[in-house]
């Protein structure tokens, strides 16, 4: 029996785009029995990562229809700098969606201790940009997180997954961008220290701060300082990763216009 699971990016969602209609259009292939959670921005907050805070992906309806059909929220609370004071701010953000089933995706390994404490409801998975790609450091990640999820680039070291124990802690990409062939990705902590103010801020600012910050500014990406072929988003072959004991996989979307770092 295929017990696969599955956690799908939201990124690039429209705010008013109904999710039923995104789920079809971009991961028709995937049924919603086997869709574990969907992640992405809910209301705005200083606490994110990982790509630019713009604009809310995942609405109150959204996450109605993801309730109705038993998929979790997972939150991407993966901003490298967190302090006492901002958690405290956005306790009415982790109290609005604390229930069994949502999760939240984490960096900061002082946020997590404070999250179980506040909200034990809550999965906590690690994020990729823990990147988290030695044996010593998955182990010592499982002492603090539920789940974990590898960098794209593990994939491709077979034999270090094999010796992986807890499998089922693992959430492996299904497909990958440009993360891939990064060489040194320069981007995460960047994001991070600009979604402080991106998070923070209006709608119009916001725009004018992402345009100086990031479309002007050609030192925040590895691709923009020395440049690499890029391709579209790379399918793994999942079934080879089952057939590993692996049950966990993610799945992002690709954009249209944009190319990935495969």
């Amino acid at each position: 029996m295929d017990n696969t699971i599955y956690t799908i990016s939201a990124r690039g969602k429209k705010p008013n785009q109904p999710v039923k209609d995104y789920l079809h259009k971009f991961f028709p292939n995937i049924p919603l029995t086997k869709i574990d959670s969907l992640f992405g921005f809910v209301e705005k907050s200083t606490l994110y990562s990982g790509r630019p805070f713009m604009h809310t992906q995942l609405s109150d309806n959204d996450y109605k229809f993801l309730q109705d059909h038993n998929i979790g929220i997972r939150i991407p609370f993966t901003n490298h700098y967190v302090s006492r004071f901002e958690y405290e701010e956005f306790l009415p953000l982790f109290e609005k969606y604390h229930q069994k089933g949502n999760s939240l995706i984490i960096t900061n390994d002082e946020l997590v201790g404070w999250i179980r404490k506040d909200f034990p409801l809550y999965k906590i998975e690690a994020s990729i940009l823990k990147d988290i790609d030695s044996l010593e450091k998955i182990d010592e990640a499982l002492k603090t997180y539920d789940t974990i999820v590898l960098p794209m680039n593990v994939n491709n070291n077979l034999k270090l997954l094999e010796q992986i124990d807890q499998k089922d802690r693992i959430t492996l990409f299904g497909n990958a961008g440009c993360a891939l062939t990064c060489p040194n990705r320069i981007c995460y902590e960047y994001i991070s220290r600009k979604n402080k103010v991106l998070g923070s801020t209006n709608k119009v600012f916001r725009y004018i701060y992402y345009y100086f910050s990031f479309v002007l500014n050609n030192k925040w990406c590895m691709h923009k300082i020395k440049p690499r072929k890029l391709h579209g988003v790379k399918d793994f072959d999942i079934d080879k990763y089952y057939q590993m004991g692996f049950r966990r996989f993610k799945m992002l979307r690709e954009h249209s216009g944009r190319k990935t770092g495969y």
